[in-house]
């Protein structure tokens, strides 16, 4: 991890970041820079990352799929977000290859992390993602799966899964 003290990004971090990502040494500095600004600990709490989707989200309630959010790219799972997890997202979101994309997903699903995504994830998963679709967006939705719990079934189905 960089040296948030001297506000400097480590020639590690830095490499690791360039190597794994598409951003380019100067964009990486600059937005160090202003992530210690913004998290001068040099890490995102939960709280501020839910504060942040609520900004996103000020017509819904967006915390509990914040939450699947945040821990999905808490890889080491300390309860925060350094630079490094953060710019990871950062690039997995907006330009990951499809790979990344489909194991980030995955590790969103799998809610209690322990390898495998059950019926009950899914339905956990989909239920804070309605939660940010307004009442009245809702009603627009197709009627095989305009409640939670219809849409979960239907990507349970999807993947021809029974209850297993």
């Amino acid at each position: 991890m960089g040296n948030s003290k001297s506000g400097a990004l480590s020639k590690e971090l830095l490499d690791d970041l360039k190597l794994n990502t598409k951003y380019r040494e100067e964009e990486l500095c600059a937005w160090y820079h202003t992530f210690l600004k913004e998290c001068p600990s040099g890490r995102i709490s939960k709280e501020q990352f839910e504060s942040i989707y609520a900004s996103f989200f000020p017509d819904a309630d967006p915390k509990a799929y914040a939450q699947h959010v945040f821990r999905s790219f808490d890889s080491n799972s300390d309860g925060t977000l350094d630079f490094k997890e953060y710019i990871v997202a950062l690039h997995l979101t907006s330009s990951g290859k499809t790979m990344q994309k489909l194991e980030w997903a995955f590790a969103l699903y799998d809610v209690d992390r322990n390898g495998t995504i059950s019926k009950n994830e899914i339905q956990e998963i989909v239920k804070s993602i309605f939660n940010m679709i307004s009442k009245e967006d809702q009603k627009h939705l197709p009627d095989d799966e305009n409640t939670p719990e219809k849409r979960a079934e239907k990507i349970w189905d999807y993947f021809g899964k029974k209850e297993n």
